[in-house]
């Protein structure tokens, strides 16, 4: 089995924000797009036109239906709360994108009989050497995060390689030397850098926004990290907002708005 080495100051990651990602797939499709010719390339896809088709992706999103909520009964001042966390909260649909998580333990590697799945001593990076790899697939089972893809094509396992071809590259400008995609994402729900450094950007981002670990109770420490949703106002809101529709007086607002406003109008 495969020894993983000690734990390194450095831990690159993501932080992606589920309260701003909208589903739209970017991620997924720029990662395709990127990896289908760099470091862990080809990407296969089997059928892609067909009733059935397959394929390996590194990013997959899924989108969930959360129903309303209301607040907890027989609270002080219940019913009457101004706090946003307290107040009834709307049914709202959950976008959850899904990648490798790059564990601090994880017990992908460790199952690995052949090395082939490792960890980087320098930056944390989880990798698989597809030249050692048999496809056994024993990573994909030990993998609580689903985050494994095999080809059938090639018979190996495939992974997120935090675009390692792209963030080390000295030919690209330094704001393009992030993942594929972080970069394509239209909403900045993800970011990137390193989570080990607790003055990083995106430390800071989670320290702030109290990120969390997937599925923290099992041990394997996720690097990347998420972060929750923020509460929503709708419930309060939607009451009223006739009357203040009503109430609102176009020719109040300022000469910008009131412009916007007859072009939206017609």
């Amino acid at each position: 089995m495969t020894a993983l080495p000690p734990p390194s100051k450095k831990k690159l990651g993501l932080v992606i924000d589920l309260d701003t990602c909208v589903g739209c797939h970017a991620c997924a499709v720029s990662c395709k797009e990127w990896n289908a010719g760099g470091f862990a390339a080809p990407l296969t896809d089997e059928r892609p036109y067909g009733e059935d088709p397959s394929g390996v992706w590194f990013n997959r999103v899924h989108s969930y239906e959360l129903a309303a909520q209301e607040p907890p009964a027989g609270g002080c001042g219940a019913g009457a709360s101004t706090d946003v966390a307290e107040a009834p909260q709307p049914a709202m649909t959950l976008h959850f994108p899904r990648s490798c998580l790059h564990c601090e333990q994880p017990a992908c590697v460790t199952v690995c009989p052949t090395g082939a799945s490792y960890k980087r001593a320098e930056d944390g990076i989880v990798l698989v050497d597809e030249d050692k790899c048999i496809g056994c697939k024993l990573c994909s089972w030990a993998c609580p995060y689903g985050a494994r893809e095999y080809s059938a094509v090639e018979g190996v396992m495939k992974k997120c390689t935090l675009c390692i071809d792209r963030i080390y590259n000295d030919n690209l400008s330094e704001a393009e030397r992030q993942p594929a995609c972080v970069q394509a994402c239209p909403t900045r729900a993800r970011h990137f850098g390193d989570l080990g450094d607790p003055d990083s950007a995106v430390s800071k981002l989670v320290a702030e926004r109290g990120g969390v670990d997937l599925m923290a109770q099992l041990g394997y420490q996720p690097t990347n990290k998420y972060l929750p949703p923020r509460p929503r106002r709708a419930g309060a809101a939607q009451a009223d907002a006739p009357a203040r529709e009503e109430a609102l007086d176009a020719q109040a607002l300022p000469t910008v708005l009131r412009w916007l406003d007859r072009v939206l109008s017609r």
